[in-house]
């Protein structure tokens, strides 16, 4: 879906909050939808995602919504940080909210630069957050790979909540490609099945996105099936090891993203599977080693002055 909201932010400038005088430095555009920007903005000295639009309803329903989910750890920081009204220079007031950030690359940039063999451990990080959701009793709706950024060791951070809608109702926002209306395989109701569809698309999309692009092209709407999607799976070497969840997912057999996981992580160590096995950074790795010689060098002292006994008969 293509956006009508024409502010645009320039890197460097600072916003500052209308009613809270919070400072927020632009560095650059993350993401665009239907209804505002989302922005990577820095703020005493961290990072941060801001959303800013145009219609002040549409984003107080998106922050309810980020209030209601809480996406969060004991101890961790709120996911939502702030909310406020940016004025510009012509008097005009934009309201803003400000995210928790994960310091990352949107997917695909991610898959390019890193490779494949992320695929699987990223498929069941997202899968995680889509549950957390479901959980909650909503649904993402605009699922596709520019909302998705990936961080270290393949976790993963939605962004853009501007489709998220409660399980029952109709589907707030959406983009067509990603839409299982779209493939005639449902109705664009919110719950777990739609956003396991957008899943099952997203990767499609990110290995075959030229065929995938042919298709909406070329197919007439009425010829338009998940079966057309399952061909692309079929004929992709990363894909073709998760035909059978992604077909069970492309036909509504999972009713919600915990479910889909679990079958997930199963398949993550199956035949076929070349999958990414994040490891310790070297410092980390150095201090474990460091720490373990340490320990030894103080049992063998406390054994040598007497101090220690092992209890052995």
């Amino acid at each position: 879906m293509t956006t009508s909201f024409d502010l645009r932010l320039r890197p460097g400038m600072v916003l500052t909050g209308k009613w809270k005088q919070g400072r927020y430095q632009v560095v650059r555009l993350l993401g665009e939808g239907a209804n505002g920007q989302v922005y990577l903005v820095e703020h005493r000295r961290r990072w941060y995602a801001l959303k800013i639009g145009r219609d002040a309803v549409d984003i107080q329903s998106e922050i309810n919504v980020l209030k209601n989910i809480r996406l969060r750890k004991a101890g961790s920081e709120p996911f939502l940080v702030a909310v406020d009204d940016y004025s510009d220079p012509a008097g005009q007031d934009y309201p803003f909210y400000v995210m928790r950030y994960v310091r990352g690359m949107p997917l695909h940039h991610f898959m390019e630069k890193e490779g494949a063999d992320w695929f699987p451990l990223i498929g069941f990080h997202l899968l995680g957050k889509l549950a957390a959701l479901h959980e909650a009793g909503w649904a993402f709706g605009d699922l596709k790979r520019e909302n998705v950024l990936v961080g270290e060791y393949g976790r993963v951070e939605l962004v853009d909540y501007g489709g998220v809608t409660a399980s029952g109702r109709s589907v707030r926002q959406f983009t067509e490609v990603y839409d299982r209306g779209y493939w005639n395989a449902g109705s664009r109701i919110a719950d777990g099945t739609y956003d396991l569809f957008s899943f099952g698309v997203l990767c499609v999309h990110l290995f075959e996105s030229r065929r995938l692009l042919h298709l909406t092209q070329t197919l007439l709407p009425q010829n338009r099936l998940a079966d057309e999607l399952m061909k692309l799976v079929e004929g992709n070497s990363t894909l073709k090891p998760f035909a059978g969840w992604l077909n069970k997912a492309f036909n509504g057999g999972y009713a919600n993203a915990r479910e889909g996981a679990g079958a997930w992580q199963r398949l993550m160590h199956g035949p076929g599977v070349r999958m990414k096995r994040p490891v310790a950074p070297r410092w980390m790795t150095g201090l474990f080693a460091g720490s373990m010689a340490v320990l030894a060098a103080t049992i063998a002292w406390m054994m040598a002055e007497g101090m220690l006994t092992l209890g052995l008969p």
